[in-house]
């Protein structure tokens, strides 16, 4: 038997391999940890590396213009290295946004998938497998957003200790610049049941923090008939899950912070007192123009409550700068709104204009150098806002949730900070982890806090790790 006989023979008795690549937001995160899961239970093995990939699938971002530039140069490159046998897929939002133009710029692509069919990706790897390289298969059926649960897929994805858990998809809003409702459709809320269950196999697994995602987490529960649906699942998780120390809240809408959930965030010690609003503007003409809510004197009261009720709360919001017809004074207004509420965490983007949005009809009238100004304008402004908020931790104790650790430093993360986004905090010592422990801040930086074990509670890390 000749050596490429043996070879062929050994490659088709090993299991199927498979490698995903999730670009975007945590709620691709979930979706791409679903996909591996529903493959994993199909026999096929994953692998980090896309040279020992039978299937590589690229979970694609498609909100903004240069997302859709980083998942076209990621899929790009993994085109370019492909062996005749080896599969490429395309998923996520930008494959349900505009399969056409991917099939267009990849010739290479085998397979499109998009957010409302990824539950099929089992059955689309098979038929990748069984057929030769050709023409793109496409698994694109419009229909509404799946629920993980209908296909036994997990609504949530791990990572070191924490995990993001989904609680809906969708939206239904309608902001002017937003191409979600376009890709993913109306909002649609997992049943209470299922996502206990969800952070009941998550509490199982060790994971000692969860956050809360939606595209809105303030409309879950509305198209189920719920009238404050998020104060209530709130209620359901710490009662289900108590041994999981620390539960966050991402993605509020500006409006929808009812009393009820303030009074819940603040019982409750597992509910972290950090609160995601991105409010995308403060002056009001342009929140009107964006379809977005135009009272921001309902945000100064919301702030003030949220305040009130948790001394230590941290709001984090996002701001758009350059959208369409912003004037200086627009702009200004802007600003001195983050002087004077002086949130305690703001990210912040230049406007991206979007084909088949409202906004898209607008002219992109703010020249591209004026945006970037205003953006370097805006963040320097925050800099010295959040230097403040960190330096008044000095001296402070408060729990860190240990992530890393080498070369005599261990990185975590405070409940100030949520993951992927927020900052971190040192400690010169080399610790166990993943673990909660309670740490001295000795010094801060503009995004960062630094400190020191509570009582030297200096435990080496484990060689094994």
């Amino acid at each position: 038997m000749s050596t490429r006989r043996r070879s062929s023979r050994r490659a088709a008795q090993r299991p199927p391999t498979f490698l995903i690549t999730s670009l975007g937001c945590p709620k691709n995160t979930v979706d791409a940890y679903g996909m591996a899961t529903l493959l994993q239970r199909a026999g096929l093995q994953a692998k980090d590396d896309p040279a020992r990939a039978d299937v590589i699938i690229v979970n694609t971002c498609g909100f903004i213009a240069p997302a859709r530039e980083e998942s076209l140069e990621t899929l790009t490159e993994l085109a370019a290295a492909l062996r005749p046998e080896q599969r490429l897929v395309a998923a996520g939002c930008w494959a349900q946004r505009e399969p056409e133009q991917l099939v267009q710029l990849l010739p290479r692509l085998d397979a499109i998938i998009g957010t409302r069919d990824w539950p099929a990706i089992v059955a689309l790897v098979q038929q990748l497998r069984e057929r030769e390289a050709g023409a793109a298969l496409q698994y694109l059926q419009n229909r509404a957003m799946p629920l993980p649960e209908t296909f036994g897929a997990p609504g949530y994805a791990v990572f070191g200790a924490s995990a993001f858990l989904k609680i809906a998809d969708g939206c239904s809003r309608r902001c002017a610049f937003c191409a979600i409702p376009l890709i993913k459709g109306d909002n649609v809320s997992r049943p209470i049941a299922a996502i206990l269950d969800d952070a009941r196999a998550l509490r199982d697994q060790g994971v000692l923090e969860v956050n809360l995602i939606s595209q809105d987490t303030t409309f879950y529960g509305h198209d189920l008939g719920m009238q404050d649906g998020l104060a209530e699942l709130l209620e359901a998780l710490v009662t289900a899950v108590p041994e999981i120390p620390w539960l966050r809240v991402l993605y509020a809408y500006p409006g929808y912070i009812t009393p009820r959930l303030i009074e819940v965030l603040a019982r409750h010690a597992q509910l972290l007192p950090y609160i995601d609003i991105p409010l995308q503007h403060a002056h009001p003409d342009i929140l009107r123009r964006m379809r977005r809510p135009a009272d921001v004197d309902w945000v100064r009261e919301a702030v003030a409550q949220l305040r009130a009720a948790m001394p230590d709360v941290v709001i984090r919001t996002t701001f758009i700068v350059g959208f369409p017809g912003e004037t200086h004074a627009e702009f200004q207004a802007l600003r001195e709104f983050i002087e004077e509420l002086r949130f305690e965490r703001v990210g912040a983007f230049t406007y991206s204009h979007e084909v088949n949005t409202p906004a898209g009809a607008l002219p992109d009238n703010v020249p591209a150098e004026v945006k970037a100004a205003r953006l370097e304008e805006l963040m320097l402004a925050q800099q010295t806002i959040s230097l403040e908020a960190n330096r008044a931790w000095v001296g402070r104790t408060l729990p860190v949730l240990l992530e890393g650790a080498g070369d005599g430093l261990t990185v975590g993360r405070s409940y100030r900070d949520a993951p992927e986004i927020d900052g971190l905090v040192l400690l010169s010592a080399d610790l166990d982890y993943p673990q909660l422990m309670d740490v001295t801040i000795t010094d801060a930086t503009v995004y960062d806090l630094i400190g020191v074990p509570v009582n030297n509670q200096r435990r080496v890390r484990h060689s094994s790790q």
